[in-house]
C-alpha cells in the first residue's frame, strides 16, 4: 500500500525543483545585460522509483530532483567566433600600421616628394639656360637638398611607425602572458570546484571571457581536458582549458607552441611565458627584424598566425630564410633603393662635368658610410651648399679656358625622365626597377601602399562582419532571450502552482484520516 504522505514528499521535491528553475531563471534576466554571462538551465531528472508490493508488484514514481545547473554553451560557435576574431585582430592591426605609411607618404598639401622633385627639376632646367648665374646655382642646390631633406623626412618618420610598432608587440606579448595567467589561475579555481562535483558557471564565464580576449591577440586552439583525479564527476563539467597557439589555418605548430598544459593524470595546469626575439638578439625590446617567438620551451619561427599580434608583425618585419620580410621593412627597402640609385646615377653625370673655375669630379649627393640606409643619409654636398659656383654644370676638359657651358646641365636635367634601365650605375639596381624612371617608381611606391590599405580595409569590414555574424550566431544559443525566459517562467511558475496545490490536496487528504474518521 502506498503512504500517504509519500505522496507529499513528490509534492516537496516538484516545487524544490520548480523552485531552482525559477531561480535560474531570475538569474538569467538579471544578467540579460551582463556581458560575458552565459545563459544557465536546471538539469532534472526523475528520482528513483518506489517498488510496491501487491497483488501485482509494481513501481510508483517519487517526484523530480535537480541534477545541475548548466551553462548553455556550443563550444564549435564558440572555436568559429575565436577563428574570427583573430582575422579581425589581424587586419585591424595591419589596416592601421599600413595607413600611418599611406599618411606620410601622400603628397596632399604640395610638400610631398614628387612637389619637391618638380621643384628641383624646374630649377635644373633654369640653369641650363642661365649656367653662369649663381643665384640659380643657389636655387639648385637648395632645392636638392630639400629632395633629400623630404627622403630623409620620409625614412625616418615610417622608422618611427616602425619603432612604435615594436612597442606595440612587447604590449600585445604582454597582454598575453597576462591573459594566460589569469586563465591558469581560473583553472585552478576550476579544479577545486568540480572535484566536488559541482559546476561553477560563473568561473567559467571569467575563463571564457579572457579566452575570447586572447583569442584577438593571436590564433589559438582550445582544448576542454577533465582531468582523471577528479573524486566526483558531474555531467557538463567543462574541465581545465588547454591552449596553443596555432597558424592562421588552424595547424599546430611541431613542436606545440603551448600556452596552457593541462596534465590529464594530475589535473596540474601548467601556464607557459610568452617573449619576442630580434635579429640582434633583444628580447621583447625590440631594434631588429623579429627573428621568432618564444613560447616555453618552443620556438615559432614561422609567422603566419592571425590575431593583432599577427598583423603587428607583419607591419614591423620578420627574418625568413629569403631575408627580412614585412610591410614596413618593403617600403623602406624601396625608399633606399630609390635614393640610392637616384643619388648615383646624379653623381656620376655630375662628376663628369666642371663647376665655373674648372673643378671636376665632385659628388653632388653624399650617402654617408657604406652600409648605411640610403633614404637615411642622403644629402647634398656641403661643399657645393657653400660655394654654388662647384656646380658641375659644363662640360669640358681641365685645359679648357670656359667653363660656363651648359652642356652637362642638359645631361643632369635629362635624368628627370631617363629610365633605371638607362642608368650607367644601374647593375646593383633591383630587377623590379629597371622599368621606368625616378617618378614612376615613386609613384609605384604610393599607389601600391594604396592598394594595400584598401586591401586591408576591405578585409577589416569583412573580418567585422564575419566576427559579428559569428557572435550572433553564438549568442543565439548562449545569450539570454528575454521572451524566452518569460514563457519559462509562466511554465515554471505553473509547475509550481501545480506542486504547491499537490501539497494542500494532500494536506486535505491527512486531515481528513487524521481528523475525520471516527467521528
Amino acid at each position: 500500500m502506498i503512504s500517504t504522505f509519500h505522496g507529499l514528499e513528490t509534492a516537496k521535491r516538484g516545487l524544490n525543483a520548480q523552485n531552482a528553475a525559477l531561480t535560474t531563471n531570475g538569474n538569467n534576466v538579471a544578467n540579460a545585460n551582463t556581458a560575458g554571462y552565459t545563459r544557465q538551465k536546471v538539469n532534472t531528472v526523475q528520482t528513483q522509483p518506489l517498488t510496491v508490493g501487491g497483488m501485482n508488484q509494481s513501481q510508483i514514481g517519487t517526484g523530480v530532483e535537480v541534477q545541475s545547473i548548466q551553462r548553455v554553451r556550443d563550444q564549435f560557435l564558440d572555436a568559429e567566433y575565436r577563428q574570427e576574431n583573430g582575422q579581425l585582430g589581424y587586419y585591424n592591426s595591419l589596416s592601421s600600421s599600413l595607413s600611418q605609411v599611406e599618411n606620410i607618404l601622400n603628397d596632399t598639401q604640395g610638400n610631398g616628394l614628387n612637389s619637391v622633385m618638380d621643384k628641383f627639376w624646374s630649377s635644373m632646367q633654369d640653369l641650363t639656360t642661365n649656367p653662369d648665374n649663381l643665384g640659380v646655382r643657389q636655387v639648385v642646390a637648395a632645392n636638392g637638398q630639400m629632395v633629400a631633406e623630404t627622403i630623409n623626412y620620409y625614412y625616418h618618420s615610417i622608422s618611427t611607425v616602425q619603432e612604435d610598432i615594436g612597442k606595440q608587440i612587447t604590449s600585445k606579448v604582454d597582454q598575453i602572458n597576462s591573459l594566460v595567467s589569469q586563465i591558469d589561475q581560473l583553472n585552478d579555481q576550476i579544479a577545486k570546484v568540480e572535484t566536488t562535483g559541482q559546476l561553477p558557471n560563473n568561473l567559467y564565464d571569467q575563463r571564457d571571457v579572457l579566452v575570447d580576449n586572447l583569442s584577438s591577440i593571436v590564433d589559438i586552439k582550445v582544448t576542454s581536458v577533465v582531468p582523471n583525479n577528479y573524486a566526483k564527476k558531474t555531467t557538463g563539467a567543462e574541465g581545465l582549458y588547454q591552449i596553443e597557439i596555432v597558424q592562421d589555418n588552424g595547424a599546430s605548430y611541431s613542436p606545440q607552441a603551448t600556452l596552457i598544459q593541462v596534465d590529464r593524470t594530475t589535473g596540474n595546469s601548467i601556464a607557459n611565458t610568452v617573449s619576442v626575439s630580434g635579429e640582434n638578439g633583444e628580447t621583447n625590446s625590440l631594434t631588429s627584424p623579429i627573428t621568432h617567438l618564444n613560447v616555453g620551451e618552443s620556438q615559432i619561427t614561422n609567422m603566419n598566425f592571425s590575431g593583432e599580434l599577427g598583423g603587428l608583425i607583419e607591419s614591423y618585419g620578420y627574418q625568413t630564410a629569403d631575408g627580412v620580410s614585412g610591410q614596413i621593412p618593403e617600403i623602406l627597402e624601396k625608399l633606399n633603393n630609390l635614393a640610392s640609385a637616384f643619388a648615383n646615377e646624379f653623381n656620376a653625370v655630375h662628376e663628369q662635368g666642371f663647376g665655373l673655375n674648372g673643378e671636376t669630379g665632385l659628388a653632388f649627393f653624399e650617402l654617408g658610410e657604406t652600409g648605411q640606409p640610403a633614404a637615411k643619409v642622403i644629402k647634398v654636398n656641403s661643399d657645393i651648399l657653400n660655394n654654388p659656383s662647384l656646380l658641375a654644370v659644363a662640360s669640358g676638359t681641365a685645359s679648357s679656358e670656359d667653363f660656363s657651358n651648359n652642356e652637362n646641365a642638359v645631361k643632369l636635367t635629362n635624368l628627370q625622365t631617363k629610365n633605371f634601365s638607362e642608368y650607367v650605375t644601374n647593375a646593383s639596381l633591383p630587377a623590379n626597377m629597371q622599368k621606368g624612371n625616378i617618378s614612376s617608381y615613386y609613384s609605384s611606391i604610393i599607389g601600391d601602399i594604396g592598394v594595400k590599405v584598401q586591401g586591408a580595409n576591405s578585409n577589416l569590414q569583412t573580418a567585422q562582419t564575419l566576427t559579428e555574424l559569428a557572435n550572433n550566431n553564438r549568442q543565439s544559443v548562449n545569450g539570454v532571450s528575454l521572451d524566452e525566459e518569460m514563457a519559462n517562467l509562466v511554465m515554471f511558475q505553473h509547475a509550481y502552482n501545480a506542486s504547491a496545490r499537490m501539497v494542500s490536496v494532500i494536506d486535505e487528504m491527512l486531515d481528513t484520516i487524521i481528523n475525520g474518521l471516527g467521528r
